[in-house]
């Protein structure tokens, strides 16, 4: 983009600025709005924006296109069907039967992507969008790094448009595929091992590409339509920096990153994020050292090569993804290995360190929340057990202005004793409540449990208080990484309809969602709304009486809420009047659910049927022989069991679905900006595999799309 035409498009975004200030401070519906362009990439999951709770603060926010991109990326309305389309889960050797039964999760498209290819363990691929408020075939595309060196039979990166089940032709067809080794006198090969950025039109890229033991290079690349395949890539013609504004598309320049000295660093750990009202870029390397280049995407790209840049933030150890937030005007980055969260004045240069967050090698985040100037970062084990006892695994949240210190912590869950090192406690995702509310008010969703069985948690948050993390449901066996939890709202068909919300994770392996091995899954995570409309099948995620356990309530006669929450019912098939709707207790979603059994004595508890659904005892009793009853299918019915005086209620689908994806997933990227009704197979969730499933033999990974339809 030339500088008149971000200068207009800035001018664009300040007047819709004043035109939706209104709806923004008091969280009424928005008007409609002209589309724009809307990249997705591993940034805006780092840097969000609750509401702004004032005048000042939406102006404060307001400067940052990110803000303006998470309003169009959360408040489209999604495609999302009612109904769930998988079982709930269980121990393994009982879901297993009944999946023979079971309607399975929905993959749009899987792309051999080569030999061993993965994005990696938490990064994410970038999907672009070129009008936020609709699905384009031509122009619409999703950018996946194969973390494999390109050659001329490999590509390291890929792009796919005709994205969508509705578009005509080959569904997904390659749009670009790049052999990105070349080299300008700078020795580094053409593998990605984090996450690539977009700029602002979508034209042009940036990511890392290293060797992973000594030197990386940061690649700024314009790309063309129809060149390459992922088996016959191109090489785009690599130029000096001074020649990369003007050069030819497909073509690309190199930075090497190296320290003040100058020696060549690496990077494995530390994406590009790009600035967009300043086109300056940040980026981490493996020693520790901050680089910054500006300008990048929008003028001749050069690094800031003058004291104090770069300047040495973690000595000697790896530094994560930088985040840089307007309106604390502070760039944030984690210590992946000296467990430390680092503060940087963007023009200055001065470093202010937290106290130490993580024992475990590996500290993760940050994400920033701009609006409410808080900083949050994972950490896989807190060094509370001093060495003797198991650690914690930790959520730790900061002031955006933190001079020193720990901040606050919510536990979420156990991990090892100091010294070893537990699973990475990968980022989570905020629930819509907390998105938007004015004061930080809502849910964080965090896979945790980083020394035992990976659990899902969820951490209330009130007015920007933290508590200890609440166990939702046991995601494996065994002690499998997670991926990064991605949370996405479906604000409903109508005024006044209730929000539809749903969060995705995966597990590498033991999965008990999918039976055995790597799992994506999906679960609920709705909120009780008030006076709301909320039709059958419909399921919310409550607390009980007792603050550290959930319940899944299910509408079984449609209506709308009261004004305030009731007191919920905990006994599983108990029903609840709420204002004119008619609730069922499904039960705690972490109890596991099993099969039914015949001829066994059932005094309460559930159990999952051939259709998929929860079935509660409604009257205790003995079941029958072999074949079970012809079940219910509609939430509240009963089904009479056996001889005796077993009945049980439906009380629907289970909040849980999965998909197996061999090695579990890397991150997951969700393109819910477009409304139902405008192409078959929009709002999609992509990722690639961690471990390989395509090819014949099965050798390669892949790149997948999943329609969020078939995941709900």
């Amino acid at each position: 983009m030339n500088g008149t035409a971000a200068r207009f498009l800035r001018l664009g975004l300040s007047l819709a600025g004043l035109v939706t200030l209104a709806w923004v401070l008091t969280g009424t519906a928005r008007p409609a709005h002209q589309g724009i362009p809307l990249p997705t990439d591993w940034s805006h999951r780092h840097l969000i924006f609750s509401r702004p709770g004032s005048p000042e603060q939406a102006a404060r926010v307001a400067e940052d296109p990110r803000y303006w991109q998470q309003l169009h990326r959360r408040e489209q309305r999604l495609a999302l069907p009612s109904r769930l389309l998988d079982v709930a889960a269980a121990p393994a050797i009982s879901h297993r039967a009944v999946l023979k039964n079971a309607k399975k999760f929905h993959r749009d498209w899987s792309q051999d992507i080569g030999p061993g290819a993965s994005a990696g363990a938490g990064n994410y691929p970038a999907k672009f969008s070129f009008d936020s408020t609709t699905a384009d075939c031509v122009n619409d595309f999703v950018i996946f790094s194969t973390g494999l060196t390109g050659t001329a039979t490999q590509a390291s990166i890929v792009a796919y448009n005709n994205l969508y089940s509705g578009c005509g032709g080959t569904v997904p067809s390659v749009l670009w595929a790049y052999d990105t080794s070349n080299e300008i006198a700078i020795p580094v090969p053409g593998i990605i091992r984090t996450s690539p950025v977009l700029s602002r039109d979508g034209s042009q890229i940036a990511f890392v590409q290293t060797d992973g033991v000594s030197a990386a290079t940061v690649v700024l690349l314009k790309w063309k339509a129809a060149t390459g395949t992922v088996s016959s890539p191109v090489n785009p013609t690599a130029v000096a920096a001074g020649a990369y504004a003007g050069c030819t598309a497909p073509c690309m320049t190199k930075f090497a990153l190296h320290d003040s000295t100058p020696v060549f660093t690496d990077d494995t750990t530390s994406s590009v994020f790009y600035d967009y009202t300043g086109d300056t870029a940040w980026v981490g390397d493996s020693r520790g050292w901050l680089h910054k280049f500006t300008p990048f995407f929008t003028g001749t790209p050069a690094e800031i090569a003058t004291s104090p840049w770069p300047v040495q933030v973690s000595h000697n150890l790896p530094l994560g993804s930088p985040v840089y937030d307007h309106v604390s005007a502070n760039v944030f980055a984690a210590g992946v290995q000296d467990g430390f969260l680092y503060r940087v004045d963007p023009t200055t240069a001065v470093v202010t360190a937290s106290g130490q967050l993580d024992h475990g090698l590996s500290l993760l985040g940050p994400i920033v929340d701009s609006s409410n100037g808080l900083v949050y970062a994972f950490a896989a084990s807190d060094g509370s057990g001093l060495g003797v006892t198991a650690d914690k695994a930790g959520v730790f949240q900061l002031s955006a202005t933190f001079t020193s210190g720990t901040g606050s912590e919510a536990i979420v869950g156990t991990s090892t004793i100091t010294g070893t090192n537990p699973q990475p406690l990968y980022i989570g995702g905020f629930d819509n409540n907390y998105y938007t509310s004015a004061d930080g008010t809502g849910n964080l969703y965090v896979c945790g449990n980083t020394g035992s069985t990976p659990t899902l948690y969820q951490v209330p948050i009130t007015a920007g208080a933290m508590s200890n993390g609440v166990a939702i449901t046991t995601l494996a066996t065994g002690n499998p990484a997670c991926s990064p939890v991605t949370d996405v709202s479906d604000p409903g068909p109508t005024a006044g309809s209730a929000t539809t919300e749903r969060l995705f994770v995966s597990v590498q392996n033991n999965s008990t969602t999918c039976g055995s091995g790597g799992c994506i899954v999906s679960f609920v995570d709705t909120p009780w709304q008030a006076t709301t409309n909320f039709t059958s099948g419909q399921r919310i995620l409550v607390r009980g009486a007792n603050p550290l356990l959930r319940f899944v309530k299910v509408v079984i006669t449609s209506g709308t809420s009261g004004a305030t929450q009731p007191t919920w019912p905990t006994t599983p098939g108990a029903t609840k009047i709420d204002g004119t709707v008619t609730w069922i207790n499904q039960g705690n979603p972490a109890i596991p659910l099993n099969m039914w059994l015949a001829g066994h004595t059932y005094n309460s508890g559930r159990i999952v049927d051939s259709n998929g659904n929860v079935q509660a005892v409604q009257t205790a009793g003995t079941s029958g022989a072999t074949p079970p009853p012809t079940w219910n299918s509609t939430p509240g019915g009963t089904t009479a069991d056996g001889p005796d005086t077993l009945v049980w209620i439906n009380a629907g689908a289970p909040p849980i679905i999965g998909l197996s994806e061999t090695g579990g997933t890397s991150a997951i990227i969700l393109d819910n900006t477009v409304g139902s009704g405008v192409l078959a197979g929009t709002s999609q969730v992509y990722f690639t595999t961690l471990g390989n499933q395509c090819g014949t033999p099965a050798t390669d990974g892949c790149a997948v799309q999943a329609s969020q339809s078939g995941l709900n």
